[in-house]
């Protein structure tokens, strides 16, 4: 499960027109779900994110959390993270995982990173094409990848 994790002021996601979902501070959530990936992958990323220090203490230290700042979190299914770029320029996309398995995977990660103690998550609509709008704040964007946090 690969993640790229970027520390918004406020981020939203519009489908078909339509405003789907919208947070303050906190993180939005690109999430990638691989052919091979499974619930323990959920439980480690999400475990990280949650307890990420990157938001600034009263020094300008990044040093606090999402709970220490009562942050958000809106997570976007995002397949082609998983995209294969090896062999000319069209991206395969072969190790992104199944619709069904990823949706229950990232439905998983949403249920699982509101149990690490982040209140309010909200999602986009998997498998639908969004539009994604933030103000990244730093900027401060991190990749994460479930397969070396497990090592």
């Amino acid at each position: 499960m690969k993640a790229v994790l970027q520390r918004v002021t406020h981020a939203n996601v519009v489908v078909e027109g339509e405003l789907i979902s919208e947070i303050e501070k906190g993180f939005l959530v690109l999430l990638g779900v691989s052919g091979d990936d499974t619930k323990e992958d959920a439980d480690v990323l999400s475990k990280k994110i949650s307890g990420m220090r990157v938001f600034e203490d009263e020094n300008g230290k990044m040093n606090l959390s999402l709970s220490d700042i009562d942050g958000s979190v809106l997570v976007i299914s995002q397949f082609t993270l998983l995209a294969d770029c090896r062999k000319g320029r069209r991206p395969s996309f072969i190790n992104a995982g199944a619709p069904d398995m990823a949706n229950e995977l990232y439905e998983y990660f949403c249920q699982r990173i509101k149990q690490d103690g982040v209140e309010n998550v909200k999602k986009g609509i998997f498998g639908a094409d969004m539009k994604v709008s933030l103000l990244n704040d730093g900027p401060v964007t991190i990749l994460l990848d479930s397969k070396e946090l497990i090592k």
